[in-house]
This record gives structure tokens, sequence and C-alpha cells, in this order.
């Protein structure tokens, strides 16, 4: 074929564009599915479940909330793993005192760990405990029963004690007080049973699986866990803990990240219609190369 200077002027001024109509195609099509829509990576539950039978689990007992310089002959604390008493089976950790201070404070602490560093979890918790006191019962300050309030948390920082500027022995988290929660402890229920006949024990489950909370673990994948007794309840307290499960689900939070190429992807219908419209174009362009090619060259 013998090219002139007439057809060179027709291909340089027709080929640019039937090549942009096909390249503006094949680049809407990458822009709909040259990457899929971001995806990001489910973080798994963690459960923590302790049962008493043998042993306390690495869980630690301590008391709040009373004199530094307390009498412990009024106080009554006491604290061990022992058996389950009457006819219930099996062992608890048993945790004991008096509430001479109209504000006993007895809790259980422990540490664990396995969790992802920095990240947020929604937490619920179950506690078995092992209580003789009934429903509507009466007492000095306020009910025995319905005026012991069980509370649960978990922080990253340890719940310790320490003596404060009143010379008393406070807690190193806030767990409120009595009925009102804290920031690191929520309320659970009473020690108070329905079914509790004289002075027998009866196991009572408590658990928050209404209204979980969140917490952050440490950088070291770290937190500490801790139940009690917030008393209002001017007498004597004796429980026994025998079951405690903790579990915590990742809050997972998609990252905000600026936009990329492929970001926009749409459903999957969108395939279907990106490949019609680039298909329209691309015939749409070879229609009109067929047109030129039948014209006479200009001379």
């Amino acid at each position: 074929m013998r090219l002139n200077s007439s057809t060179l002027l027709w291909s340089r001024r027709f080929f640019p564009r039937s090549v942009s109509i096909v390249a503006a195609s094949v680049l809407l099509a990458l822009l709909l599915h040259s990457n899929p829509s971001p995806t990001f990576a489910q973080q798994s539950s963690s459960e923590f479940g302790f049962i008493f039978d043998s042993d306390s689990k690495g869980w630690l007992t301590g008391f709040a909330d009373l004199p530094a310089g307390y009498d412990q002959g009024i106080y009554e604390l006491e604290s061990s793993h022992r058996e389950l008493p009457g006819e219930l089976t099996g062992n608890g950790i048993f945790i004991q005192g008096h509430n001479r201070s109209d504000d006993l404070f007895m809790f259980l602490s422990r540490q664990v760990d396995g969790l992802e560093p920095g990240t947020a979890y929604r937490v619920t918790i179950s506690v078995d405990i092992a209580t003789n006191v009934p429903t509507a019962s009466f007492g000095i300050g306020g009910s025995s029963g319905e005026s012991v309030y069980v509370k649960a948390g978990a922080t990253a920082i340890e719940p310790a004690i320490e003596r404060d500027g009143q010379d008393w022995l406070s807690l190193t988290i806030d767990k409120g007080n009595q009925a009102r929660e804290g920031e690191d402890m929520i309320n659970l229920g009473n020690v108070a049973h329905p079914d509790v006949a004289d002075t027998e024990y009866r196991i009572k489950t408590l658990n928050n699986e209404e209204r979980p909370f969140e917490v952050t673990a440490d950088k070291g994948g770290r937190l500490w866990l801790i139940v009690g007794t917030d008393s209002g309840f001017e007498g004597l307290t004796s429980l026994y803990y025998t079951g405690i499960k903790y579990t915590f689900d990742p809050v997972v939070e998609p990252p905000v990240a600026p936009p990329k190429v492929g970001d926009y992807a749409l459903p999957g219908w969108s395939l279907a219609i990106s490949m019609v419209l680039g298909t329209s174009l691309m015939l749409l362009g070879l229609r009109l190369w067929t047109k030129r090619s039948a014209r006479p060259p200009v001379r």
C-alpha cells in the first residue's frame, strides 16, 4: 500500500482519537476493579475461666476502705482457699470481713496476658458466689444482702492498696462507692439469694451480659481482673467465690487511611456495567475507524 501525504495526515488526525477512546475504556475498568475494597483483619475473642476446685488459680485477695491501723479483732478479716460449706461440693476462695468502717471493700484480683497490645475490648463477666444471705434481710446500716454489692472490672494498672491522706487504706483504681459504679468497676448485683433458708449456703451467678464495658489492654497485651463486694451493711459478711469467667471481644474499627485507586470499588454489579461500557466504547472506536477507512483520501 502506497501512502501519500494526505493518508498520513488523516492517520495522524484519527489514530490518536481512536486510541484515546479505547484507552479511556480500559482505564475506567481498571479504576473500578484494579483493587478490591479494603478489608480489615478480624481479631479473635479471648476467654479466661477459673474454677477453684484445687487452688486459687493465681487470684490474690485484699481489703480496702478501712483505717490503716484497723483492729483485726473487730474487723475479722480473713481469706483462704477452702472447702465449700454444708451440702455444697468442691472448693472456693473464702473471704470475710466485718464492716466496721461502713464501707468495707473485699476483693480478688489477678493479671492475665495474651491479649493484643493496645487493643480495646468489650468485656463480659460471670461470677459464681456461695452466699448464705436471704433476700429482704435487715441489718445495721443496710440489708445484709441487698446492701452488699458485687462488683467486677478490668484495668491496665494493678488494683493495689495505698494509704491515703486520711490514713485510710484505699484502692488505686476507681471502683465507685457501694451501689455507685466507678470508671474501672461496674455493679453486677448483690449477695442476697432468694432460696437461702437459715444459714445454708447457695450458689448465685451474676453477670453483665446485657451491658458489657470497654477496656484497653496495655502495650504488653496484659490486663488486671478484679471482683469484689462493696458493703453498706455494717456487719459480718462471709462468702465464697466458686467460679469467675471473663470474655474479651475486640472492638474492631477500620483504620482511617487516604483513598487510593481501587478504594472506590463499587458493588459486584459494577463489573457488568463497566464491561458493557468498555465494550461499547471500543465498538464505537472501531465503527469510527471503519467509516474513516471507507472514505477516499483527500487529494
